[in-house]
């Protein structure tokens, strides 16, 4: 069954996820959904991580960028002499 292979590889791999789960079980044969196992992976009791928070823009409507002003010596730099 389902919920047995993801408890036994969420035992066997304990840093992953349920996404890392599902590619494992797809890997396996199973034919799931990430949001099937992340729904089987609660209902079990297993650790869910945090949904991160989307970033916001840098820039505005009109094209313009958020710019910092130097407040002291050495605080804003320019990335346009450095040679990667």
């Amino acid at each position: 069954m389902l919920p047995e292979e993801i408890v036994e590889l969420a035992s066997q791999f304990g840093k992953y996820g349920y996404r890392r789960i599902t590619a494992l079980l797809r890997h396996r044969g199973w034919h799931v959904n990430h949001k099937r196992v992340e729904r089987i992976w609660r209902r079990e009791g297993l650790k869910v991580p945090a949904k991160q928070p989307k970033r916001g823009r840098l820039w505005f409507n009109d094209g313009s960028c958020v710019r910092l002003r130097p407040a002291w010596k050495n605080h804003v730099w320019a990335y346009d002499f450095v040679d990667l």
